[in-house]
C-alpha cells in the first residue's frame, strides 16, 4: 500500500507519489510538529507563519503570512522570509498595519515593480526603523529635530537643491560639520532604503555634503587611564562593565551593547561579532582580561550587558557620561568610542603589534582606516632603535 505527501514549499504543493506493489493512490499532508507546511499563529493578530526549507541552505525558516480584511474580503498575504527577507512576527504585524492603512504595496506589487505614492520622509522613517527593529539615539535626535520640522512631508523624488539649502541655513546654521554631514548622510540613508525597498523613487540629485575630518584620536594620560579603570571596577555595573570590554577589546558600542552570550567561544577563545558597522560578520581573540571580565559576570539573559531600556536607550548615554565624569576624563572625550581610540594607541605605540594585526583587531575593512596610529608604531620603532644608542655610548 502506498500514499502520497504534499510538501508545502515557496507555496506550492511538491507532489511526490510512491507506488506499492498493487495499488497506489494520493494522500495529502501537512508534515505535523510545525516542521513542514503547518500554520502556526505568533503572539501577533492576524500574523501567522509556516515552516519551509531554507533556500540553498540545510535545516527550515520561517515564512510569514499577514491576514486583514479589504473591501469586505478576508486577505492573506506572504510579506516575507525569516532569512532571506530578514522577517519577524513584529516585522510582519508593522507591515500589516501599513497594508491596512494602504500606505504599503503587497509583495506580489513589490515584485512587479509597483509602487504607492505618499512615501515621505516621515512614512520611510516609521518604515526604516520597523525594518532594524530600532535606531541609534543620535539618529532620533537628527529625524525629529532637523528632517521632520524641514523635510519631513516631500516624498525623495520631489526633494530640491534649494530644499536642502534652506535646511543648512535654517536648522542647520552655525552647526559642526561633523552634525551638516550626520544629518544629510540620514537624509539620503532613508531615500535610499526606500529605493531598495521599491517603496518610492530617489532623489534627483547629488546631495554635497561638508568634508569632516574624523582622523581624531583620543588618548588618555596613564593617570586618567588608572582613575578611569578605578571608576569602572569600583562601580561593577552593566554600563560600567562594557565601557571596560570596549577599553580591553577595541569592539565599538554597539557591538558591545548587542553581545550575546552564544557569541563567545570561550573554549577556542573569540568573539564572534554578528552584524558589524562593516557589514560582514567577524572574530577577535578572546584575550585574558575579557575573559576574567565576563567570567565574573552572571548570566541574566541571552545578552551580555543587559541594560535596563536596551542598548539604544537614553539612559546609555547618561550612565556612560556620568562614569567618564566621575573619572575626571576631558569633557570632550567620547565614552565609547575613545576607548576604542585609547585601545588602538596603547598597542600601537607598544612595538609589539604591527599594523596589520591592529587592522583585524579592530575589524577595519581595509588598511587606511588604521594609517592613523601609524605615527605611534613609528615612534615606538624610533625609541627601539634609539636602544642602540644608549647602548654604544655605555661602552
Amino acid at each position: 500500500m502506498g500514499y502520497y505527501r504534499t510538501l508545502f514549499y515557496l507555496d506550492l504543493p511538491l507532489f511526490t507519489t510512491y507506488y506499492g506493489s498493487k495499488v497506489g493512490y494520493w494522500v495529502g499532508t501537512f508534515e505535523r510538529g510545525g516542521v513542514m507546511g503547518q500554520r502556526i499563529k505568533t503572539s501577533y493578530p492576524g500574523v501567522y507563519y509556516r515552516k519551509v526549507r531554507r533556500l540553498g541552505k540545510k535545516g527550515t525558516e520561517r515564512v510569514y503570512y499577514v491576514t486583514f480584511k479589504k473591501d469586505g474580503r478576508m486577505v492573506e498575504e506572504k510579506v516575507g522570509r525569516q532569512y532571506v527577507d530578514d522577517m519577524t512576527a513584529a516585522k510582519a504585524a508593522a507591515r500589516r498595519g501599513q497594508r491596512i492603512e494602504g500606505r504599503r504595496p503587497s509583495l506580489r506589487e513589490v515584485k512587479q515593480g509597483e509602487k504607492i505614492k505618499g512615501w515621505t520622509f516621515i512614512s520611510l522613517w516609521d518604515e526604516y526603523t520597523a525594518h532594524r527593529g530600532s535606531v541609534t539615539h543620535a539618529d532620533k535626535s537628527r529625524f525629529f529635530t532637523y528632517i521632520k520640522p524641514t523635510v519631513g512631508n516631500k516624498e525623495p523624488r520631489d526633494l530640491t537643491s534649494t530644499d536642502i539649502k534652506n535646511l543648512k541655513q535654517g536648522l542647520l546654521k552655525g552647526k559642526s560639520d561633523g552634525t551638516v554631514y550626520a544629518v544629510l548622510a540620514l537624509i539620503s540613508r532613508l531615500a535610499s532604503f526606500g529605493v531598495k525597498t521599491l517603496l518610492c523613487e530617489g532623489i534627483n540629485f547629488k546631495i554635497e555634503k561638508p568634508r569632516v575630518n574624523n582622523e581624531v584620536t583620543e588618548t588618555l594620560t596613564t593617570a586618567q587611564l588608572k582613575g578611569l579603570l578605578k571608576v569602572l571596577t569600583e562601580d561593577g555595573g552593566d554600563i560600567a562593565h562594557a565601557m571596560l570590554m570596549a577599553l580591553f577589546t577595541g569592539m565599538r558600542k554597539m557591538e558591545i551593547l548587542k553581545l550575546k552570550w552564544a557569541d563567545v567561544d570561550f573554549d577556542m577563545g573569540f568573539i564572534h561579532i554578528r552584524d558589524p558597522k562593516g557589514g560582514r560578520d567577524q572574530r577577535i581573540p578572546l584575550n585574558d582580561q575579557a575573559r576574567a571580565l565576563l567570567n565574573s559576570r552572571m548570566r541574566k539573559g541571552e545578552h551580555v550587558f543587559t541594560g535596563p531600556h536596551g542598548p539604544y536607550s537614553k539612559e546609555v548615554y547618561a550612565e556612560a557620561n556620568r562614569l567618564k565624569k566621575a573619572a575626571q576624563l576631558p569633557e570632550d572625550f567620547r565614552p565609547f568610542h575613545g576607548l576604542r581610540h585609547v585601545f588602538a594607541s596603547l598597542l600601537a605605540s607598544s612595538g609589539k603589534v604591527d599594523l596589520y594585526v591592529l587592522q583585524k583587531l579592530l575589524t577595519h575593512k581595509n588598511p587606511v582606516q588604521t594609517q592613523r596610529y601609524a605615527h605611534l608604531r613609528d615612534e615606538a620603532l624610533k625609541n627601539g632603535s634609539n636602544v642602540m644608542s644608549d647602548i654604544m655610548g655605555e661602552l
